[in-house]
């Protein structure tokens, strides 16, 4: 019936024509229009108060009358009314025009007064006053009611093939999100969801804006099949709330395009994506400090280790925003270096004066390479993020993961000493506390070689960033459960009751140059990592988010399977992040101090060089005997298996490890 009305009153060729109309030339037909009303108003007021056709007496008097709609139509422009979508105008643009109305009334008030006449009644003002709202009001109400439905029925143009969402978030991104798939085939916009109480019962471009407690019985009466959310990407607390209300409905959730990305023309409003589980996990983001990100990468020489890693990549990404005079990037993997570097050129190519990018190929065990590459290029700062990483693999070839992550470090240190270097920073990881694994042993033992040499209270400044695992590094569980979704299943988790932090790479990488912009020279600096995240509920989440689901007795009609393998060599059920638990706060909220217990620098010694010989004469008790001297708590898994049944080619290390 509304369709038949509208349609008959301003046929669909006209409303279309009128909402492609250039934005400018919408405002001169809202401001004529509103001339119109409100001068019609005055003079019906002006009628009603004189029982009769008002005719101004003189030319004086009709200016002084004509003078209500103009200040009116004034006060609307200042107040910003003209600027809004009118279809969607909303509470605010209510209220802007009560208060547009009100002090147009009030001036025109004045100037009556002052003007000496007596031939506007004071009745007549409040009538105006009144009436102008309630018409204004009135006009837009009518214009949003068949503009937007013109607008929303656009998209009707293939009924069969249309099924109802709602958009999550009734902002502006959720409001333009609306106006947009108004236009296109594919999806009906049956209604609003929102956390705002404010917003609850009202209409938007006629639909309706609901509570989030009403989200299922509206899923339920219009049969949505898809949730489309339109909330800022750092609201990852509100997406996760939405997540829990959602359980047990089958509805797909996307995300719309941040409206960053929307306005630099990079994506559409309607380039939806599937909401991935990196949206859900991690904390909601809040600012850097902008002088710790600064304070020792602006205008130095900056050399990254390990650059075409994961943290190291990001880190390379993070420095480049920071202004470096000369950015060093070094890896042992061709591939990864390269991808980095062309990376790196091209956020620079657009800049004017972009800093130096040197790109190194080699391996941080080769003393020479390091050295050169630190005083040729002038290194002032050292993010150090080679290291092998993954707790099997480096299970597995305990002689070269040892080599690589302790005396690759040692390396840098001493390099970084010997050539005046002013800062360097080791990513290191919450595996390092306590270990059960050989690459955690590794991590906190290149700790110690830095708190070592921190020891002596040299020029240089050594410290450590230390936090947990990171989301969509190589080798994240997130990345091996999305291939085994894409796969079919089964999902394999380790163990029902392992939980791990997680924390995004971006997040990691701002928070480690700030961390090492705060240090004084051998703390461990220890990253808040937010609430632990159950492994198994990953899975399940991720499942989920597939728009599967999950196949088990209870369900044996499900989609995928999740299959417990049990713990992997070296693997924990838990991680911490610190040995003792005396840590102080910091000027970032996120980031503690903790000074931890170290070996004195001759004690180091002696223990690296019989670690080192151990290795290269595969003497397993010996390295056993090292690791558990040197690494606090450490209790190899099942009594050092992985080092007995070590493979003859993951002892071997470069010769240039020896010296």
């Amino acid at each position: 019936m509304l369709k038949k009305t509208a349609d008959w009153l301003v046929p669909p060729y006209v409303r279309t024509g009128l909402l492609d109309l250039p934005r400018h030339h919408k405002r001169v037909l809202l401001v004529a229009m509103d001339a119109l009303i409100l001068t019609c108003l005055l003079w019906a007021v002006s009628s009603l108060r004189n029982q009769a056709p008002f005719w101004p007496a003189d030319a004086k008097s009709g200016l002084l009358l004509l003078a209500a709609p103009v200040l009116t139509i004034i006060a609307f422009a200042y107040s910003g009314l003209y600027r809004l979508v009118t279809r969607f105008l909303g509470s605010r643009g209510y209220t802007q025009i009560v208060g547009a109305v009100a002090i147009s009334v009030l001036v025109w008030t004045l100037i009556v007064f002052m003007s000496g006449q007596s031939g506007v009644p004071r009745s007549v003002i409040v009538s105006y006053a009144v009436g102008a709202v309630i018409a204004t009001m009135l006009s837009r109400h009518v214009i949003g009611l068949f503009l937007a439905h013109s607008g929303f029925d656009l998209s009707r143009l293939n009924a069969q093939s249309r099924h109802g969402v709602i958009i999550y978030g009734a902002g502006f991104g959720g409001i333009e999100l609306a106006r947009s798939l108004a236009r296109l085939p594919g999806r009906d916009v049956v209604g609003f969801c929102d956390p705002t109480p404010t917003l609850w019962g009202q209409y938007i471009g006629g639909i309706k804006v609901y509570s989030p407690e009403k989200l299922a019985q509206v899923i339920a009466r219009f049969d949505v099949r898809e949730i489309l959310l339109a909330m800022p990407s750092s609201k990852r607390h509100l997406r996760r709330t939405v997540m829990k209300e959602l359980e047990g409905h089958p509805v797909t959730v996307k995300v719309m395009p941040s409206l960053e990305d929307i306005a630099a023309g990079k994506v559409a409003v309607t380039d939806l994506r599937p909401l991935d589980v990196i949206d859900l996990l991690g904390r909601d983001s809040i600012p850097a400090i902008p002088g710790l990100l600064t304070r020792n990468t602006k205008g130095k020489s900056v050399l990254v280790t390990g650059a075409g890693g994961s943290v190291g990549s990001e880190l390379v990404r993070q420095v480049l925003r920071q202004a470096p005079h000369r950015l060093i990037l070094l890896d042992i993997s061709e591939p990864a270096l390269f991808e980095i570097e062309m990376e790196a050129r091209g956020v620079i190519s657009t800049a004017p004066e972009g800093p130096e990018i040197v790109a190194v190929l080699g391996s941080v065990l080769d003393s020479q390479v390091i050295s050169e590459t630190i005083v040729r290029f002038g290194v002032e700062t050292i993010y150090h993020a080679a290291a092998y990483k993954h707790v099997p693999m480096v299970e597995a070839n305990p002689g070269v993961g040892l080599s690589n992550n302790i005396f690759g470090t040692e390396v840098v240190a001493d390099a970084a000493l010997a050539h005046g270097v002013e800062r360097v920073v080791l990513i290191s990881t919450d595996k390092a506390v306590r270990p059960t694994n050989v690459m955690g042993a590794s991590k906190r033992l290149s700790e110690l070689v830095l708190q070592a040499r921190a020891s002596q209270n040299p020029s240089t400044v050594f410290t450590m960033v230390r936090f947990g695992n990171v989301l969509d590094s190589s080798g994240s569980v997130v990345g091996r459960f999305r291939r085994q979704i894409n796969a079919g299943g089964p999902v394999t988790v380790t163990h029902p009751d392992i939980i791990r932090y997680f924390m995004s790479i971006p997040e990691a990488a701002s928070l480690v140059i700030q961390a090492g912009a705060m240090a004084k020279g051998g703390e461990v600096f220890v990253l808040d990592m937010g609430e632990p995240v159950k492994i198994d509920e990953l899975a399940r989440l991720m499942v989920r988010l597939s728009g599967l689901e999950i196949r088990d007795n209870t369900h044996p009609e499900g989609d995928i399977e999740i299959a417990y393998t049990g713990l992997r060599p070296g693997e924990k059920l838990y991680e911490e992040l610190l040995i003792g638990g005396a840590t102080t706060g910091t000027e970032h909220p996120r980031i503690l101090r903790s000074d931890e217990p170290f070996l004195t620098p001759a004690e180091l010694l002696r223990e690296l060089n019989l670690l080192r010989a151990a290795i290269g004469n595969r003497d397993v008790d010996t390295i056993q005997a090292v690791l558990m001297r040197t690494v606090e708590g450490y209790r190899p898994d099942r009594d050092g298996e992985a080092l007995q049944n070590a493979p003859s080619a993951s002892w071997i290390a470069p010769s240039r490890t020896l010296h």
